[in-house]
C-alpha cells in the first residue's frame, strides 16, 4: 500500500467531529483505529457520543435538491426506533438529533440494570424485536420444557441480557432495519450506511454537557433551523415540548407496528435522561444528567448564538432568551419542569393555575 493511501486509510472519517473530543479524535487527524472493546469501556464512562452517517450521496431524512425527491418521512422511522429501543435496552437516551444525512445520539449504558431482569422480562423484551428460536417461542406460548430445555433457555438468556446492555447491539438493531426500509424505497441493494457506528467516550461530566449541546444545535449550526426549539426530530424540542418525560408514547409504538417492526411490545417508552433538578420519584428514574434544567437550555441558547467558521447558521442574536420566546418566566418554567404532571397535558403546556 502507497504511503498516501495508507494515510488517507487511517484518518479517522467522522464527518462532524466537537472540539471537545479529548481522546485525539479530530477531522483529518490521523489516528490508528481502536478496536470497539477499546473505545466502549464502562469502567471509564457510561457516556457516549453515538453517530451514523449514509454512503456516498444516500439520504436518511430531507429533500434531495437535485432530484427533489422528499424523504422527511424517515426521521419518524429513526425517532420511534431510538425511543422504542431505549426502552427495550438498558440504554437511556439522553440527547439526539436527526439531520439529513446522519444523526447523533448521546447514550448513558446501563447493564446493571440488565442484570436486575429475570429471564421471562428479557426473553419478552428481547422477543418484541425478534422471533427467537423455536425453543423461545414454545416457553413464550406456554409449552411444557424438559429440565435440560430449560438449562438451554437460561442459557439462552443470558446471551440475550448481555444483548440489551451492549451499544453494538442497540445501533445494530437500530441500523439495519433503517437501511432495509430505505433500500426498498429506493429499489436499490448494497450498503446504506458508511460504517458500523462512529463512538466518543465522554469521560467527564464537562465533556457530557458539551457533547449534548453540540447535538441539540446541529439543525441550527446546519441552517435547517432558526431555535432549538423549532428543530424538529431532535431531544431538545421534546425536552421544550415537554415529551420526554411521557412515558406512554402510543404514536411511536403504533407506527412501528403498522411497518410490522415490532411483534410485541408490553414495555413503557423509557423517558430521556432527566435533569438534576426534575422530579423523578414517580417515574422511578435514579440517575438524572449533572446540570440543571433552566442551565441547560440557558447554555443551549447562549452557545447557539456564537459564529462559527464553517458552520451556515446560528441563532439570531437579537432573539430574546429561550424562555420568553416561550412565553414563559423564570418561575413559571420551574413550576412546569417540576410538576410536570400537573401542568403539562397531552403534550400541552396548561398554565392556568400560575395565573
Amino acid at each position: 500500500m502507497r504511503q498516501h493511501e495508507l494515510d488517507r486509510h487511517i484518518t479517522l472519517q467522522s464527518a462532524d467531529l466537537p472540539s471537545y473530543a479529548g481522546n485525539g479524535y479530530s477531522r483529518n487527524v490521523p489516528c490508528m483505529p481502536r478496536a470497539r472493546k477499546h473505545i466502549v469501556c464502562l469502567s471509564e464512562t457510561p457516556y457516549y457520543h453515538v453517530t451514523s452517517r449514509c454512503v456516498r450521496r444516500a439520504f436518511l431524512c430531507g429533500v434531495d435538491n437535485l432530484t427533489g425527491n422528499s424523504y422527511e418521512h424517515r426521521r419518524s422511522w429513526l425517532e420511534d426506533r431510538v425511543r422504542v429501543l431505549s426502552s427495550l435496552f438498558s440504554i437511556d437516551l439522553c440527547s439526539y438529533a436527526v439531520m439529513s444525512n446522519h444523526y447523533h445520539l448521546v447514550v448513558k449504558l446501563n447493564p446493571d440494570e440488565a442484570a436486575e431482569w429475570s429471564d421471562d422480562e428479557v426473553l419478552q423484551r428481547w422477543t418484541s424485536l425478534f422471533r427467537g428460536p423455536l425453543l423461545v417461542q414454545r416457553y413464550r406460548s406456554g409449552a411444557p420444557l424438559t429440565a435440560v430445555e430449560f438449562d438451554t433457555l437460561r442459557s439462552i438468556a443470558a446471551v440475550y441480557r448481555a444483548r440489551l446492555g451492549s451499544l453494538s447491539w442497540f445501533m445494530k438493531c437500530l441500523n439495519e432495519p433503517i437501511a432495509r426500509q430505505a433500500n426498498a424505497e429506493d429499489g436499490c441493494t448494497g450498503h446504506f450506511w458508511e460504517a458500523r457506528f462512529h463512538s466518543q467516550p465522554l469521560c467527564s461530566e464537562q465533556a457530557l454537557i458539551a457533547a449534548m449541546a453540540y447535538v441539540d444545535l446541529n439543525p441550527v449550526r446546519a441552517n435547517m433551523a432558526r431555535t432549538p426549539e423549532d428543530s424538529d426530530y431532535t431531544s431538545i424540542q421534546a425536552r421544550l415540548l415537554g415529551g420526554y418525560r411521557r412515558t406512554t408514547l402510543n404514536e411511536c409504538v403504533c407506527r412501528m407496528f403498522e411497518r410490522a417492526e415490532l411483534y410485541h411490545f408490553n414495555t413503557p417508552i423509557r423517558p430521556l435522561l432527566p435533569f438534576a433538578d426534575a422530579d423523578t420519584s414517580d417515574d422511578q428514574i435514579p440517575d438524572t444528567l449533572p446540570i440543571n434544567e433552566h442551565e441547560y437550555f440557558k447554555l443551549v441558547d447562549t452557545s447557539g448564538r456564537f459564529v462559527l467558521r464553517g458552520k451556515r447558521g446560528r441563532i439570531d442574536p437579537e432573539l430574546e432568551p429561550i424562555l420568553e420566546r416561550l412565553g414563559l418566566s423564570h418561575e413559571q418554567w420551574g413550576l412546569v419542569s417540576t410538576n410536570f404532571k400537573r401542568y403539562f397535558r397531552n403534550g400541552n403546556l396548561r398554565l392556568q393555575q400560575t395565573a
